[in-house]
């Protein structure tokens, strides 16, 4: 259910969500979920791949900073009180959402979540029967 994330390090300049994306494209890497967080100078660019550890060496050859963290991806109806449900379940349980993302998909919310516990996060979101995804599955969709 641990899906794989790219986080890699850019300047807060033109162009440089460009390089990214072109290094990527040179090798045919497919994008499934991609956010950025910004300040004046730097962004974080969060970005789900195909092939994650080729990503990651391809850009690193391309001297981006870049690494892998962990992630878990739910889905649920693309309605407000579903996300809502999904954080209280992990906030009942003192579980924290470092950072969250999602995109909908017709009538599903896909939710990505980076919790202080991941593996915490995915027992209890079993526990109440939320539908988790793994990699593949967000490939399919």
């Amino acid at each position: 259910m641990i899906i794989q994330q790219l986080s890699i390090f850019l300047e807060n300049k033109s162009g440089r969500l460009t390089d990214v994306l072109e290094v990527l494209g040179s090798e045919n890497i497919r994008i499934t979920a991609l956010t950025v967080a910004d300040t004046a100078e730097f962004g974080i660019l969060r970005i789900i791949v195909s092939e994650p550890e080729k990503a990651r060496d391809l850009l690193k050859r391309n001297a981006f900073t870049v690494n892998i963290t962990e992630v878990i991806s739910v889905s649920a109806p693309n309605e407000a009180k579903h996300y809502a449900k999904v954080l209280k379940i992990l906030s009942d349980l003192n579980i924290s959402v470092e950072y969250t993302y999602a995109f909908s998909v017709e009538e599903r919310s896909i939710i990505i979540l980076r919790c202080s516990n991941n593996h915490e996060a995915i027992n209890a979101l079993k526990k109440h029967e939320m539908e988790l995804l793994t990699s593949s599955d967000l490939f399919r969709i």
